[in-house]
Protein backbone atom coordinates (compact mmCIF):
# COMPACT_ATOMS: atom_id res chain seq x y z
CA UNK A 1 0.00 0.00 0.00
CA UNK A 2 1.18 3.22 -1.19
CA UNK A 3 0.72 6.31 1.37
CA UNK A 4 0.18 9.52 -0.15
CA UNK A 5 2.03 11.35 2.68
CA UNK A 6 4.84 9.91 4.72
CA UNK A 7 3.70 8.84 7.54
CA UNK A 8 5.26 9.32 11.02
CA UNK A 9 5.12 8.43 14.30
CA UNK A 10 7.15 8.20 17.62
CA UNK A 11 8.65 4.89 16.70
CA UNK A 12 9.34 5.85 12.99
CA UNK A 13 8.56 6.80 9.41
CA UNK A 14 7.10 5.11 6.34
CA UNK A 15 5.94 5.99 2.63
CA UNK A 16 4.29 2.31 2.61
CA UNK A 17 2.82 -0.90 4.36
CA UNK A 18 2.93 -4.49 2.74
CA UNK A 19 -0.52 -6.15 2.75
CA UNK A 20 -1.85 -9.76 1.64
CA UNK A 21 -4.96 -10.14 0.21
CA UNK A 22 -7.13 -13.09 0.69
CA UNK A 23 -9.96 -15.02 -1.53
CA UNK A 24 -11.83 -17.42 -0.16
CA UNK A 25 -13.91 -19.52 -2.13
CA UNK A 26 -17.43 -21.24 -1.19
CA UNK A 27 -19.45 -22.76 -4.04
CA UNK A 28 -20.01 -19.30 -6.61
CA UNK A 29 -19.50 -16.95 -3.58
CA UNK A 30 -16.23 -15.41 -2.72
CA UNK A 31 -14.77 -13.98 0.24
CA UNK A 32 -12.18 -11.18 0.93
CA UNK A 33 -10.17 -10.57 3.53
CA UNK A 34 -6.70 -8.27 4.40
CA UNK A 35 -3.84 -8.53 6.59
CA UNK A 36 -1.76 -4.78 6.93
CA UNK A 37 1.79 -5.81 8.38
CA UNK A 38 3.15 -2.58 9.47
CA UNK A 39 7.41 -3.41 10.01
CA UNK A 40 6.74 -2.69 13.83
CA UNK A 41 4.65 -5.41 14.78
CA UNK A 42 7.22 -8.28 12.83
CA UNK A 43 4.99 -9.72 10.21
CA UNK A 44 6.26 -9.69 6.84
CA UNK A 45 5.06 -11.43 3.34
CA UNK A 46 7.27 -14.20 4.37
CA UNK A 47 6.14 -14.46 7.67
CA UNK A 48 2.46 -14.48 6.11
CA UNK A 49 2.91 -17.31 3.37
CA UNK A 50 4.99 -19.81 5.98
CA UNK A 51 1.91 -19.50 8.11
CA UNK A 52 -1.02 -20.13 5.27
CA UNK A 53 1.54 -23.21 3.84
CA UNK A 54 0.27 -24.74 7.51
CA UNK A 55 -3.24 -24.69 6.79
CA UNK A 56 -5.55 -27.59 6.17
CA UNK A 57 -9.10 -26.79 5.73
CA UNK A 58 -10.18 -30.16 4.55
CA UNK A 59 -11.87 -31.15 7.29
CA UNK A 60 -14.41 -28.48 7.17
CA UNK A 61 -17.48 -29.05 5.27
CA UNK A 62 -18.51 -25.30 4.88
CA UNK A 63 -17.69 -21.87 5.98
CA UNK A 64 -20.49 -21.53 8.57
CA UNK A 65 -18.77 -23.22 11.50
CA UNK A 66 -17.09 -20.08 12.42
CA UNK A 67 -15.61 -20.88 16.07
CA UNK A 68 -13.84 -24.38 14.50
CA UNK A 69 -12.44 -23.17 11.86
CA UNK A 70 -10.83 -19.94 13.33
CA UNK A 71 -9.72 -21.89 16.71
CA UNK A 72 -8.14 -24.30 14.02
CA UNK A 73 -6.22 -21.40 12.75
CA UNK A 74 -5.37 -19.29 16.15
CA UNK A 75 -4.02 -22.73 17.35
CA UNK A 76 -1.45 -23.07 14.76
CA UNK A 77 0.82 -20.50 15.44
CA UNK A 78 0.99 -18.12 18.90
CA UNK A 79 1.61 -14.98 16.94
CA UNK A 80 0.77 -13.88 12.72
CA UNK A 81 -2.15 -12.01 14.00
CA UNK A 82 -3.22 -9.73 10.68
CA UNK A 83 -2.87 -13.19 8.42
CA UNK A 84 -5.09 -14.74 10.97
CA UNK A 85 -7.58 -11.58 10.88
CA UNK A 86 -7.37 -12.12 6.62
CA UNK A 87 -8.73 -15.38 7.18
CA UNK A 88 -11.08 -14.33 9.86
CA UNK A 89 -12.28 -11.08 7.48
CA UNK A 90 -12.55 -13.41 4.39
CA UNK A 91 -14.62 -16.29 6.14
CA UNK A 92 -17.37 -13.36 7.76
CA UNK A 93 -17.47 -11.78 4.30
CA UNK A 94 -18.15 -14.90 2.43
CA UNK A 95 -20.81 -16.00 5.22
CA UNK A 96 -22.23 -12.38 4.67
CA UNK A 97 -22.42 -13.10 0.83
CA UNK A 98 -24.07 -16.47 1.44
CA UNK A 99 -26.47 -15.22 4.23
CA UNK A 100 -27.14 -12.28 2.15
CA UNK A 101 -26.85 -9.80 5.08
CA UNK A 102 -24.30 -6.86 5.79
CA UNK A 103 -22.15 -8.39 8.63
CA UNK A 104 -23.39 -5.88 11.34
CA UNK A 105 -26.95 -7.42 10.91
CA UNK A 106 -25.04 -10.60 11.64
CA UNK A 107 -23.58 -9.49 14.54
CA UNK A 108 -26.71 -8.34 15.94
CA UNK A 109 -26.00 -4.57 15.76
CA UNK A 110 -26.86 -1.66 14.31
CA UNK A 111 -26.17 0.17 11.41
CA UNK A 112 -25.09 3.74 11.94
CA UNK A 113 -22.78 6.44 10.52
CA UNK A 114 -19.64 6.58 12.56
CA UNK A 115 -17.56 10.01 12.68
CA UNK A 116 -13.70 9.16 12.17
CA UNK A 117 -11.13 10.89 13.26
CA UNK A 118 -8.39 12.13 10.38
CA UNK A 119 -4.57 11.13 11.66
CA UNK A 120 -2.31 14.09 11.70
CA UNK A 121 1.25 12.75 11.92
CA UNK A 122 4.06 13.48 13.32
CA UNK A 123 5.98 16.55 10.50
CA UNK A 124 7.45 20.07 10.34
CA UNK A 125 4.69 22.84 10.96
CA UNK A 126 3.80 23.68 7.69
CA UNK A 127 3.40 20.03 6.27
CA UNK A 128 1.04 20.21 9.30
CA UNK A 129 -1.09 22.99 9.50
CA UNK A 130 -1.30 21.28 5.08
CA UNK A 131 -3.07 17.90 6.61
CA UNK A 132 -5.14 19.98 8.95
CA UNK A 133 -6.98 22.30 5.93
CA UNK A 134 -6.79 18.88 4.34
CA UNK A 135 -8.99 17.26 7.07
CA UNK A 136 -11.34 20.59 8.29
CA UNK A 137 -14.66 18.69 7.42
CA UNK A 138 -13.86 15.84 10.00
CA UNK A 139 -15.15 16.09 13.50
CA UNK A 140 -11.82 14.81 15.37
CA UNK A 141 -8.46 15.01 14.40
CA UNK A 142 -5.86 12.37 15.73
CA UNK A 143 -2.64 14.15 16.63
CA UNK A 144 0.43 11.70 16.54
CA UNK A 145 2.88 12.83 19.51
CA UNK A 146 5.62 11.62 21.68
CA UNK A 147 8.53 12.56 19.35
CA UNK A 148 10.51 15.86 20.12
CA UNK A 149 7.74 18.78 19.13
CA UNK A 150 4.95 17.96 20.52
CA UNK A 151 4.58 21.24 21.50
CA UNK A 152 5.27 22.85 18.44
CA UNK A 153 2.46 20.16 16.36
CA UNK A 154 -0.40 21.24 18.57
CA UNK A 155 0.25 24.78 18.58
CA UNK A 156 0.19 24.80 14.47
CA UNK A 157 -3.07 22.72 14.97
CA UNK A 158 -4.60 24.77 17.46
CA UNK A 159 -3.79 27.71 15.11
CA UNK A 160 -5.70 26.36 12.59
CA UNK A 161 -8.67 24.86 13.67
CA UNK A 162 -10.66 24.18 16.70
CA UNK A 163 -11.61 20.42 15.81
CA UNK A 164 -11.18 17.96 19.22
CA UNK A 165 -8.42 15.99 19.14
CA UNK A 166 -7.20 12.48 19.83
CA UNK A 167 -4.05 12.13 20.78
CA UNK A 168 -1.86 9.42 20.45
CA UNK A 169 1.68 9.56 22.05
CA UNK A 170 2.26 5.70 20.83
CA UNK A 171 4.30 4.94 23.70
CA UNK A 172 6.51 8.04 23.24
CA UNK A 173 6.80 10.14 26.99
CA UNK A 174 9.15 9.19 29.22
CA UNK A 175 7.84 9.60 32.57
CA UNK A 176 4.61 9.49 34.47
CA UNK A 177 5.52 13.36 35.80
CA UNK A 178 5.76 14.21 31.94
CA UNK A 179 2.50 12.17 30.94
CA UNK A 180 0.54 13.88 33.56
CA UNK A 181 1.53 17.00 33.26
CA UNK A 182 1.32 17.00 28.90
CA UNK A 183 -2.55 15.42 29.70
CA UNK A 184 -3.52 18.43 31.59
CA UNK A 185 -2.00 21.07 29.10
CA UNK A 186 -3.65 18.71 26.27
CA UNK A 187 -7.38 18.67 28.02
CA UNK A 188 -7.13 22.40 28.34
CA UNK A 189 -6.97 22.71 24.47
CA UNK A 190 -9.64 20.36 23.09
CA UNK A 191 -7.91 16.47 23.73
CA UNK A 192 -10.65 14.12 24.03
CA UNK A 193 -8.30 11.19 25.41
CA UNK A 194 -5.24 10.14 25.55
CA UNK A 195 -3.59 6.62 24.06
CA UNK A 196 -0.84 4.83 24.84
CA UNK A 197 1.25 7.95 26.66
CA UNK A 198 3.98 5.49 28.06
CA UNK A 199 5.12 2.22 27.35
CA UNK A 200 3.36 -0.59 27.50
CA UNK A 201 4.96 -2.63 29.98
CA UNK A 202 4.95 0.35 32.43
CA UNK A 203 2.54 -1.34 34.30
CA UNK A 204 3.04 0.79 37.71
CA UNK A 205 3.32 4.26 35.92
CA UNK A 206 0.14 3.29 33.86
CA UNK A 207 -1.38 2.98 36.91
CA UNK A 208 -0.63 5.64 38.33
CA UNK A 209 -1.58 7.87 35.78
CA UNK A 210 -4.70 6.31 35.13
CA UNK A 211 -5.74 7.10 38.61
CA UNK A 212 -4.71 10.92 38.32
CA UNK A 213 -4.98 12.00 34.68
CA UNK A 214 -8.17 14.09 34.01
CA UNK A 215 -8.68 12.81 30.87
CA UNK A 216 -9.20 8.68 29.67
CA UNK A 217 -6.31 6.94 29.05
CA UNK A 218 -6.59 4.83 26.44
CA UNK A 219 -4.31 1.39 25.89
CA UNK A 220 -3.49 0.45 22.14
CA UNK A 221 0.41 -1.07 22.36
CA UNK A 222 -1.13 -2.38 25.44
CA UNK A 223 -3.91 -4.09 24.29
CA UNK A 224 -3.24 -6.80 21.70
CA UNK A 225 -6.10 -9.26 22.17
CA UNK A 226 -8.66 -10.89 23.68
CA UNK A 227 -6.80 -11.59 26.74
CA UNK A 228 -5.64 -8.24 27.73
CA UNK A 229 -8.60 -7.09 28.33
CA UNK A 230 -9.81 -8.76 31.78
CA UNK A 231 -6.75 -6.36 32.93
CA UNK A 232 -6.93 -3.68 31.17
CA UNK A 233 -9.11 -1.30 33.64
CA UNK A 234 -5.99 -1.58 35.94
CA UNK A 235 -3.69 0.72 33.82
CA UNK A 236 -6.67 2.31 31.10
CA UNK A 237 -10.09 3.75 30.61
CA UNK A 238 -10.56 2.55 27.65
CA UNK A 239 -9.42 0.13 24.86
CA UNK A 240 -8.23 0.75 20.77
CA UNK A 241 -9.11 -2.74 18.80
CA UNK A 242 -7.83 -2.93 15.65
CA UNK A 243 -8.63 -6.00 13.81
CA UNK A 244 -4.47 -6.33 12.53
CA UNK A 245 -4.02 -6.92 16.11
CA UNK A 246 -6.89 -9.30 17.56
CA UNK A 247 -6.89 -11.92 14.85
CA UNK A 248 -9.90 -10.24 13.30
CA UNK A 249 -13.77 -9.72 13.99
CA UNK A 250 -14.74 -12.42 16.06
CA UNK A 251 -12.33 -11.84 18.76
CA UNK A 252 -12.85 -7.96 18.32
CA UNK A 253 -16.43 -8.18 18.66
CA UNK A 254 -15.76 -10.12 22.11
CA UNK A 255 -13.11 -7.68 23.21
CA UNK A 256 -16.09 -4.87 22.34
CA UNK A 257 -18.79 -6.91 24.35
CA UNK A 258 -16.66 -7.52 27.38
CA UNK A 259 -14.74 -4.16 27.45
CA UNK A 260 -18.88 -2.85 27.70
CA UNK A 261 -19.27 -4.62 30.52
CA UNK A 262 -16.19 -3.76 32.16
CA UNK A 263 -17.13 -0.19 31.75
CA UNK A 264 -14.29 0.41 29.65
CA UNK A 265 -14.13 2.79 26.37
CA UNK A 266 -14.40 1.30 23.10
CA UNK A 267 -12.14 2.44 20.19
CA UNK A 268 -11.78 0.83 17.02
CA UNK A 269 -8.69 2.13 15.16
CA UNK A 270 -7.15 0.54 12.41
CA UNK A 271 -3.30 0.73 10.49
CA UNK A 272 -2.61 1.72 7.27
CA UNK A 273 -5.55 -0.42 5.34
CA UNK A 274 -7.42 -0.95 2.17
CA UNK A 275 -11.37 -0.28 2.16
CA UNK A 276 -11.25 -4.26 2.66
CA UNK A 277 -10.33 -4.26 6.17
CA UNK A 278 -12.11 -0.11 7.22
CA UNK A 279 -15.27 -2.04 5.61
CA UNK A 280 -14.76 -4.84 7.95
CA UNK A 281 -14.31 -3.05 11.03
CA UNK A 282 -16.69 -0.34 10.21
CA UNK A 283 -19.35 -3.10 10.60
CA UNK A 284 -18.31 -3.00 14.13
CA UNK A 285 -19.02 1.16 14.60
CA UNK A 286 -22.28 0.58 17.08
CA UNK A 287 -20.06 -0.74 20.31
CA UNK A 288 -17.42 2.17 19.45
CA UNK A 289 -17.22 5.55 21.68
CA UNK A 290 -15.03 6.62 19.47
CA UNK A 291 -13.82 5.53 15.90
CA UNK A 292 -10.35 6.03 14.12
CA UNK A 293 -11.00 4.09 10.54
CA UNK A 294 -9.18 6.25 7.84
CA UNK A 295 -6.57 3.73 7.02
CA UNK A 296 -7.87 3.59 3.24
CA UNK A 297 -8.26 7.67 3.09
CA UNK A 298 -4.17 7.62 3.32
CA UNK A 299 -3.43 5.34 0.38
CA UNK A 300 -2.93 5.88 -3.68
CA UNK A 301 -3.33 2.17 -4.66
CA UNK A 302 -6.74 0.85 -2.75
CA UNK A 303 -8.25 -1.75 -5.13
CA UNK A 304 -11.48 -1.63 -3.42
CA UNK A 305 -14.52 0.72 -3.12
CA UNK A 306 -16.91 -0.37 0.34
CA UNK A 307 -18.22 2.26 2.42
CA UNK A 308 -18.56 6.21 1.53
CA UNK A 309 -17.37 8.47 3.66
CA UNK A 310 -18.27 12.47 3.27
CA UNK A 311 -17.25 14.91 5.48
CA UNK A 312 -15.29 12.66 7.85
CA UNK A 313 -18.53 10.41 7.93
CA UNK A 314 -18.63 6.79 7.47
CA UNK A 315 -21.81 5.78 5.81
CA UNK A 316 -21.65 2.34 6.69
CA UNK A 317 -23.83 0.68 3.24
CA UNK A 318 -26.15 -2.26 3.18
CA UNK A 319 -23.68 -4.92 0.80
CA UNK A 320 -23.77 -8.29 2.18
CA UNK A 321 -20.61 -9.06 3.99
CA UNK A 322 -17.70 -5.95 4.80
CA UNK A 323 -19.83 -3.99 2.14
CA UNK A 324 -17.89 -4.54 -0.70
CA UNK A 325 -19.15 -1.83 -3.83
CA UNK A 326 -16.38 -3.12 -5.82
CA UNK A 327 -12.65 -4.79 -6.33
CA UNK A 328 -10.12 -4.17 -8.72
CA UNK A 329 -6.97 -5.50 -8.12
CA UNK A 330 -4.42 -6.84 -10.02
CA UNK A 331 -2.66 -10.01 -8.73
CA UNK A 332 1.01 -9.84 -8.82
CA UNK A 333 1.51 -13.14 -7.02
CA UNK A 334 -0.93 -15.77 -5.53
CA UNK A 335 -0.74 -18.65 -3.69
CA UNK A 336 -3.57 -21.09 -3.36
CA UNK A 337 -3.91 -23.28 0.30
CA UNK A 338 -3.85 -26.84 -0.50
CA UNK A 339 -6.08 -29.51 0.36
CA UNK A 340 -8.94 -27.47 1.98
CA UNK A 341 -12.66 -27.46 0.72
CA UNK A 342 -13.30 -23.40 1.06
Amino acid sequence: MEKKHVFRIAGGARTSTPAILIQLKFDNYTGYGEASMPPLYGESFQTAINFLKKIDLSTFKNPFNTEDILNYIDAISPNNPAIKAAIDIALHDLIGQLLKIPLHSYFGLKNKELYTSKTIGIDTAKIIEERVIEAKKFKFLKVKLGGKNDKEIVDTIKKATNQPLFIDANQGWNSKEEALEKTFWLKELGAVFIEQPLPKTSYDDLTWLAAHSPLPIIGDEGIQRFSDVKNASNFYHGINIKLMKSTGLREAYKMAQTAKMMNLKVMLGCMSETSCAIGAAAQLGALADWVDLDGNLGIKNDPFTAHQVNQGVIHVNKNPGIGLANVDWKEISTYKIPNHNL
